[in-house]
């Protein structure tokens, strides 16, 4: 498979193992190009006879801290609407993608894990994130749904009361505690990211292909019963709340403090 026409992501291979890089240090936002692409890049490693097991991170000290504020302020303030149900297709894809993909990925968190960075990492089948980083979903601190996949996966990791605790108050959550009540798989210090992510990459590499990917696709068989149309269903609600004056308010008021903030710094 030759992942060349990919220019927002860095694709690496070590023999059956795949490393796909979000590459826009230093907060490796997702929007845009490298959005689209993140929708058919999964269906791309599905295809791949070479790949037995997917590595996500980020480039960087920060795995992703979801869309680009500064580009969303500005298809709200321009109303520049077109391409949104081009988004919204492109977010169902990409959670379809992750759910479909019948090669187990491994999540490596490199840092602060936010919003749809978030979502990317809970569509992961194993998570391993360096403990002094974070992981939320702020998307009611905007006024828009969870929608890209938080209000799906996190009941399903940690039951409908922590999970609706979290979403309704956008707080983050360290990822110590993020492992303890099941979030993640595993919280690590920075210096052994690497080699416990190695060493549960190879793990699954050398075992028989057929039978983990026939695992996978049969535990996800049940989230799939689950998922299938909810998706869509409440990508509409983040559709409804997205053309809202509260969140355009919010957004553009954000914008403009991190815009005084950086002026008076110099």
């Amino acid at each position: 498979m030759d992942y060349s026409d990919y220019q927002q992501l860095s694709v690496t291979r070590n023999g059956p193992i795949l490393t796909v890089s979000l590459n826009n240090p230093p907060m490796n936002p997702v929007s845009g190009a490298r959005h689209r692409e993140l929708s058919t890049i999964f269906a791309d490693i599905n295809r791949d006879d070479e790949t037995r097991v997917v590595i996500l991170t980020g480039a960087g000290e920060v795995f992703s801290a979801g869309g680009d504020l500064k580009a969303l302020a500005h298809r709200l303030e321009t109303r520049d609407f077109d391409t949104w149900p081009e988004t919204m297709e492109e977010a169902c894809n990409i959670i379809y993608g992750q759910m479909n993909c019948k090669k187990p990925i491994i999540g490596r968190i490199n840092g602060d894990c936010i919003g749809l960075g978030a979502s990317l990492a809970m569509f992961c089948d194993i998570t391993v994130m360096v403990e002094d980083a974070r992981i939320g979903d702020p998307h009611v601190k905007i006024g828009l749904t969870a929608g890209d996949g938080g209000a799906l996966m996190w009941p399903q990791q940690i039951g409908f009361a922590r999970a609706k605790e979290y979403l309704l108050t956008g707080d983050n959550l360290p990822a110590t505690h993020a492992a303890e009540i099941g979030l993640i798989n595993h919280a690590v210090p920075r210096a052994e990211l690497d080699a416990k992510v190695a060493e549960i990459a190879e793990k699954i590499a050398r075992l028989p292909a057929p039978g983990v990917q026939t695992t996978k696709v049969a535990i996800n068989k049940v989230l799939q019963r689950q998922f299938d149309g909810l998706v869509e269903a409440i990508l509409g609600l983040e559709t409804w709340a997205f053309l809202s004056p509260d969140h355009r308010e919010t957004v553009l008021a954000i914008r403009d403090r991190m815009e005084r903030k950086k002026s008076a710094q110099g």
